[in-house]
């Protein structure tokens, strides 16, 4: 028997080009004389579809889009095994379920259902979908699959939505090989897990798999693809490429998989895996909007400076604006080294200064400030200057404003609401500081992109006279640190300072990152790249006032 594992990029709510997509995969199967090719879960609708699954029409198209699936399958004969949302016949319980259809020869001969619905990070499939309590093997060619769908193949076998584990039942039935597909989305530390916890299934049940994930961005959510294939002592047999579509077919015979030794997972480390996600993130986000240009205001700091590199690496340089908005505080080296990034990426720029602006609203609030002291008032006057300029900009010629603060600044505060937090995506929001310089250096790997100015320079918002972000904030090095045991670590304050950091420190970003929850409520959706992001994966109350 011969296997394809389609790794493909889906549009969520985009039927006709998933449809043509999955249809041209199975004509490219075909001809490499696959007897079956499968494809993610969910892959007809697209993952996650959030409240989509909640239009009777939306499941109808899925249900249409599969018909047209079938015939194609029919008039070439092959097999298909493909995720869709399906109703639920019974009354009780969710509307629909989490489903894998097996099409062979005309018919959808098997449904098999989701049993474990993630309701964690910024999964909420139990908001939607019935748990499966049935499972039962698939008979093809004259083997048995044990087809699972993504968290059903993950060991958890004492989840109380159901009572047992997939594969302990399907075991019953001495099945020759599995397979699950999945929507597994990335993170920096991900693929390590997920080829571990795999292969480890694979020696629990003496089984080869075939484990196929999408690639592509859902807005924030990005999947990386890296398709897998062990052998039944949990051996890596092959893994296809991240973050890139790819089919690729394999041979299954006498229980093994053919023409394949044991590899060696070797990834790539954490900032070239940020980089290749948020390249994609971005390019996924214009395409499936349907935009093309973006615009940016570049201060000649390391944040914007990356931002523009990325977008212009995503999109072309000719599709990206990058403005440059002096103030009255603005330093020469800034601008030049803005320019020096302009020169070196090759994008379009635009130089627009903000004196004259921040000046006449200071001059209109004059009667109502009175004789007060310049404070962060005026600062904040100046970034929102700047968010009208792009914006302006924005508006009058369909770009799209591109949000640079990092992930330091997003947890404690340090933006303007309405200002430099202003954007339509957050490239850099789920990076830290620390790893912003990382990638810096990551895209200067070849030539200086990146001026070394503003690597190697103190960061600074120039909003007053001298001033620099450790003004406010802690040194960066050791702020992150205890940012990522806060937020993906979910330590509680006496954890992080039993590991020796300095306590009233530690209580003081905590508080930052607390009372901050108003700000990212109104800030963009933010590209996510680390375990627990900003946005749908962390959801916090505005008034909590929990620190410990």
């Amino acid at each position: 028997m011969k296997i394809a594992l389609a790794q493909l990029n889906y549009h969520i709510g985009n039927f006709e080009a998933n449809t043509q997509k999955i249809i041209q995969a199975i004509y490219e199967a075909k001809q490499q004389n696959a007897d079956l090719v499968v494809f993610s879960e969910l892959a007809v609708c697209g993952y996650p579809a959030s409240d989509f699954l909640e239009f009777s029409e939306f499941i109808a198209l899925c249900e249409q889009s599969v018909k047209e699936i079938t015939k194609v399958c029919t008039d070439t004969d092959i097999a298909c095994i493909i995720g869709l949302p399906t109703k639920n016949p019974k009354v009780k319980g969710k509307d629909l379920y989490n489903a894998a259809y097996f099409i062979e020869k005309g018919e959808v001969k098997a449904v098999v259902n989701k049993a474990l619905l993630p309701n964690y990070d910024v999964f909420d499939e139990y908001r939607y979908f019935e748990p499966a309590t049935s499972f039962k093997c698939i008979d093809f060619m004259g083997q048995k699959i044990a087809l699972t769908i993504c968290e059903d193949l993950w060991n958890i076998n004492d989840n109380p939505m159901y009572v047992d584990c997939p594969m302990d039942v399907l075991m019953q039935e001495k099945p020759d090989l599995m397979i699950n597909i999945a929507a597994s989305p990335f993170s920096y530390n991900h693929d390590e897990e997920r080829v571990l916890i795999l292969g480890d299934n694979c020696k629990k049940y003496k089984l080869p798999l075939f484990y196929v994930n999408q690639i592509g961005a859902q807005t924030e959510i990005i999947f990386d693809g890296g398709s897998l294939v062990f052998d039944k002592d949990g051996s890596l047999m092959d893994e296809m490429p991240y973050f890139s579509e790819a089919l690729k077919v394999y041979e299954f015979k006498d229980g093994k998989v053919q023409g394949l030794s044991p590899i060696i997972h070797n990834p790539q480390n954490d900032v070239e895996q940020i980089y290749d996600a948020l390249i994609l993130g971005i390019k996924d986000y214009f395409q499936k909007s349907g935009f093309s240009k973006a615009v940016l205001g570049l201060s000649g700091g390391i944040d914007s400076a990356v931002v523009c590199a990325l977008a212009s690496e995503a999109l072309g340089v000719d599709n990206v604006m990058a403005v440059l908005m002096p103030s009255e505080y603005s330093t020469d080296h800034s601008i030049k080294d803005a320019l020096d990034l302009v020169k070196n990426s090759g994008c379009k720029h635009e130089i627009i200064p903000i004196k004259e602006a921040t000046v006449a609203f200071e001059n209109m609030m004059d009667p109502v400030f009175q004789d007060l002291p310049f404070n962060l008032t005026e600062e904040n006057i100046q970034a929102r200057c700047r968010a009208i300029v792009v914006m302006a900009i924005s508006n009058k010629f369909g770009y799209i404003l591109l949000n640079t603060s990092n992930k330091s600044e997003c947890a404690v505060g340090y933006g303007t609401l309405y200002g430099d937090m202003a954007g339509a995506i957050g490239v850099l929001g789920d990076v830290y500081k620390t790893q912003v310089y990382k990638l810096a250096e990551y895209i200067n790997r070849k030539h200086e992109i990146i001026p070394q100015n503003s690597i190697l320079k103190p960061p600074s918002a120039e909003l007053r006279p001298g001033q620099k972000d450790s003004d406010s904030l802690p040194e960066y090095d050791v702020l992150d640190k205890i940012l990522f045991q806060y937020i993906e670590l979910q330590k509680s304050s006496s954890a992080i300072i039993a590991q020796g950091f300095d306590e009233a420190l530690v209580y003081c970003i905590l508080k930052m990152v607390n009372n901050a929850e108003f700000k990212r409520y109104q800030t963009p959706p933010i590209l996510r790249v680390s375990p627990k992001a900003f946005g749908t994966g962390r959801r916090m109350p505005i008034v909590g006032k929990y620190l410990s």
